[in-house]
């Protein structure tokens, strides 16, 4: 029970919006919030009536009454605005206040209800305009109204009553009257600026209907309370002013002639222009809420508003309004003054600006034809309207109308064309018109992937695209990426080869919006498919001119070859004031040499046209990739596209002028790694030797590359152990006289590995001469066993090389050549077998010094030894053998074969 008292007296708009935390104006006992509804969003303003509002003004015993009477006069003035709210409940008009949610008590006894959202009354519009025109001017003092924006920042609402902003107020004020009339059978008896509201359209809504009541000659039924004149003519100083009659605009019909008719309505609606024109904005009937003062204003002539007296202006008034309209609207007799619909055919409406507004208004009703004239006329009038005129009346209007797709193009052209005149078109663009465009041309979702086509919307697509360059300056880029990017992969995917042409031409402006990882992965891709499925010579061309600004180039870059096919010099792309891309948004040079040269590899046609536009990537390319690349991938690509048979001479020659360049740069690429390699080789005295690979002698980099002598070694040992060496010590810190011992060994051993050949030293036999090895390796040279006579005397040469531990057996089977001949296995092993080079060739002509030597014995090849650690220059460098065999004298005879090869090892 006590949780449904609860809810009982839970606000229904409490509970379902949000509400500012102060009110954004205040118009009579009603204070005026901003809410939003908490499930859709959707903003309403909310009005709340506070009871203590009804507080008696004045505390003397002398106007004390009874607690009774005080609580019945509380009880009608709560009756007469709940009336209020129920009749816009029951009245459905544009220009009557759009009711969102009902009247209800709030928990101090209160009342709120909630409309659509409202900027202002026109009387405090009013108000602040008059304090803008005592500060000095419009700009002398900032709007007092304040909204927050949907990304929590505030501004003030900017609001101008100017000529047209008056004008179209009074027409819709008009339309209102007529329809309370002529429709309702209503007269609403208290039409005053405070109970006309301006929403954020800028349209001007009438409500404050507390003293609505159908007319005396009235013969319908109506369920609603007639006016009771005498009561609501008598001001009561217990209750507000703002809860009473105002007798400032009040028709003499009610107070002369208790007389209550749709006329009196007409005669405040001309108070009420007085009170626009006038300064200050009031009206020029002082009655100060008594009824005995408005009866003697009434009763003066002078005091009275006339032709003869300038209505009481303070101001020159409009001549139509002079000639045609106040006079029959301020007459004293109800019988001469005009109804609301002659009010709107009256010469003060009859103008190209109001009577767009009136035909905008009425453009659902209008027939096709007459909408399409419309449209294509409004573009030339659009600067003449005011610019609060275009963003809240126009511009609404007309994306409202975008439902009908016959009309999508030419409304889209006017509001683009609106957007560039407004100075605040950024927030326009971004609140009304991006959701617009979303909801026409992107399916739920926003993905690329859920686009829908529609053939009808594809000349509204096509003003998106020409108007691409002031979309990307109104929004920004995480908004271009949702939004506006599906629209783009819409137009590039379309069978329309002219969307294609104007999508592609979008490019410029689009890189310079999105991030490189979104032109990456989401755009580059489906113009790549595009480009490669396409039959169409002229979208060919145009993906290669965007492929240019893909790798960082500009129009300028895509059209100086031109496109050969309509004789024009620039491109789909062209433009000379156009922004070349960040380099930020270039495609990386992995997307280039993968993704972007297979692409044009793949072209088949000819055609000179894509052959120079093809160019164009090319040099954008050889900005980028490495020289390797361009070398075995692009230059041969250039070259089978230079010699197509089409090219005339001059094109021929721009290609060669790449490939000259490309060439250059390779060139010079190749050239600067391979002094940068000289440079790090291992000494410099090494780069002025032989490179010949079979060069052996002392300068073998194996016995180099330790420094000479072992210096390098002896420096270590030095620095590791501490010693330091005098002027005349070694490294080691021994003397440097002569050592006879150390004479023929004064070169350090080499480390000898048993993948390595180590160098041999010269033989000390002066008679010898060198043995260059065969440069075509077609022959070894000779390796003979020396005799042991001859071994001993060449050990003092060898004596700086290690002895090698004899290796195993060698295989029985060798191969060299074609001729595989089994090895007998070995015998036995002597003490120190020995190899040296051959004696220089004899006079003998059966073999030269290049030829394979004679094999050895049976006997000495038992005891031969494999080097395994020879290579090419096995002629000059061989290992210390082990246990040399017992010398022979067999005569040597010429081998081929394996026993050639053996005789090597």
């Amino acid at each position: 029970m006590f949780t449904s008292a609860l809810k009982s007296f839970t606000s229904n708009i409490s509970a379902n919006y949000t509400l500012s935390s102060t009110p954004t104006s205040i118009s009579g006992a009603w204070k005026v919030y901003d809410g939003k509804k908490k499930s859709t969003g959707k903003a309403v303003s909310v009005f709340v009536f506070e009871r203590k509002s009804l507080d008696p003004q004045s505390g003397g015993l002398g106007n004390r009454s009874s607690s009774s009477s005080l609580k019945k006069l509380h009880d009608e003035v709560i009756s007469r605005v709940k009336k209020e709210s129920n009749l816009l409940a029951r009245l459905r008009h544009p220009s009557i206040l759009e009711l969102a949610e009902p009247i209800e008590d709030t928990r101090n006894g209160g009342l709120m209800f909630a409309t659509e959202p409202v900027t202002a009354s026109l009387a405090g519009l009013l108000l602040e305009k008059d304090d803008q025109e005592r500060a000095g001017g419009v700009g002398g003092r900032p709007s007092r109204y304040v909204v927050e924006e949907a990304d929590g920042q505030k501004r003030r609402r900017e609001l101008e009553i100017d000529e047209l902003e008056i004008q179209k107020g009074l027409l819709q004020i008009a339309q209102g009257l007529e329809f309370l009339h002529e429709s309702a059978k209503l007269v609403h008896g208290n039409l005053t600026p405070e109970a006309i509201y301006v929403n954020v359209k800028s349209d001007w809504k009438i409500a404050g209907l507390s003293f609505a009541g159908p007319p005396d000659a009235s013969d319908v039924q109506n369920s609603i309370t007639p006016i009771s004149l005498s009561e609501a003519l008598y001001h009561d100083p217990r209750l507000p002013r703002s809860l009473q009659l105002n007798l400032d605009y009040t028709s003499p019909d009610f107070a002369l002639d208790s007389n209550i008719s749709p006329s009196a309505d007409m005669f405040s609606l001309g108070l009420l222009i007085l009170a626009l024109y006038n300064s200050p904005h009031t009206s020029p009937l002082k009655a100060n809420s008594n009824l005995a003062s408005y009866k003697k204003i009434m009763s003066s002539s002078s005091a009275t508003p006339s032709s003869s007296n300038n209505f009481l202006s303070s101001r020159p008034l409009p001549r139509e309004l002079l000639s045609d309209v106040l006079p029959r609207l301020l007459t004293r007799r109800p019988g001469q003054r005009m109804n609301a619909r002659e009010f709107q055919q009256s010469q003060f409406f009859d103008n190209i600006l109001v009577s767009s507004i009136r035909f905008l208004d009425a453009l659902p009703a209008k027939s096709p034809s007459e909408k399409s004239q419309f449209m294509r006329g409004l573009p030339r009038i659009l600067e003449q309207f005011p610019k609060s005129v275009l963003e809240k009346k126009v511009l609404p209007a007309l994306l409202e109308e975008t439902k009908d797709r016959e009309l999508l193009s030419l409304i889209l052209q006017n509001v683009f064309k609106i957007v560039k005149l407004l100075p605040s078109g950024k927030r326009a663009f971004t609140d009304r018109v991006i959701p617009q465009l979303r909801d026409i041309f992107v399916a739920a979702g926003g993905k690329p992937g859920s686009v829908e086509r529609d053939s009808a919307k594809e000349a509204g697509l096509v003003v998106v695209l020409e108007s691409m360059e002031l979309i990307g300056e109104n929004c920004n880029g995480k908004e271009f990426k949702d939004d506006v990017l599906p629209i783009l992969h819409l137009g590039l995917e379309s069978p329309t080869h002219s969307i294609v042409d104007k999508s592609l031409g979008c490019l410029p402006t689009v890189l310079s919006i999105l991030d490189f990882s979104t032109i990456k992965n989401e755009l580059f891709p489906v113009v790549a498919t595009v480009f490669s499925k396409t039959s169409s010579l002229g979208i060919k061309i145009r993906g290669l001119e965007a492929f240019v600004i893909f790798c960082g180039g500009s129009r300028a870059d895509s059209n100086e070859l031109g496109d050969g096919l309509d004789g024009a010099s620039g491109g789909a792309l062209g433009g000379a004031n156009t922004k070349k891309p960040n380099s930020s948004t270039i495609l990386d040079k992995y997307t280039v040499q993968e993704k972007v040269v297979p692409l044009l590899k793949a072209i088949k046609t000819k055609e000179p046209a894509v052959m120079m536009a093809a160019l164009g990537v090319f040099k954008q390319v050889g900005k980028i990739a490495d020289a390797d690349f361009l070398a075995i991938d692009v230059l041969p690509m250039l070259w089978n596209f230079s010699l197509g048979p089409l090219l005339n001479l001059e094109q021929f020659q721009e290609f060669m002028s790449l490939i000259k360049t490309l060439s250059s740069k390779i060139e010079q690429d190749q050239t600067r790694k391979l002094r940068e390699l000289s440079s790090n080789s291992n000494g410099s005295s090494s780069t002025s030797k032989s490179n010949d690979l079979m060069d052996a002698g002392p300068s073998n980099g194996v016995y180099n590359s330790n420094g000479a002598g072992g210096a390098g070694e002896n420096d270590f040992e030095r620095l590791v152990l501490g010693k330091s060496r005098g002027a005349g010590d070694d490294m080691l810190g021994e003397s440097l006289r002569p050592q006879p011992q150390r004479a023929s060994t004064s070169r350090a051993e080499a480390p000898v590995f048993s993948w390595s050949t180590p160098a041999l030293n010269p033989s000390p036999n002066t008679s010898s001469r060198a043995i260059t090895p065969d440069q075509t390796l077609n022959s070894f040279p000779t390796l003979q066993p020396k005799p042991k006579t001859a071994m001993n005397s060449s050990n003092a040469a060898l004596g700086n090389f290690n002895t090698l531990t004899p290796m195993q057996p060698p295989s029985p089977w060798s191969f060299n050549g074609t001729s595989i001949n089994p090895v007998p296995p070995p015998q036995q092993f002597q003490s120190q077998p020995t190899f040296a080079l051959a004696p220089p060739p004899t006079s003998n002509p059966t073999f030269s010094a290049f030829s394979i030597a004679p094999p050895p014995s049976q006997t000495q090849r038992s005891y031969a030894q494999p080097n395994y650690g020879g290579g090419l220059g096995g002629a000059s460098q061989s290992r210390n053998p082990g246990p040399a065999p017992a010398s022979t004298n067999q005569t040597p005879q010429r081998k081929s074969g394996l026993d050639a090869y053996e005789s090597l090892l």
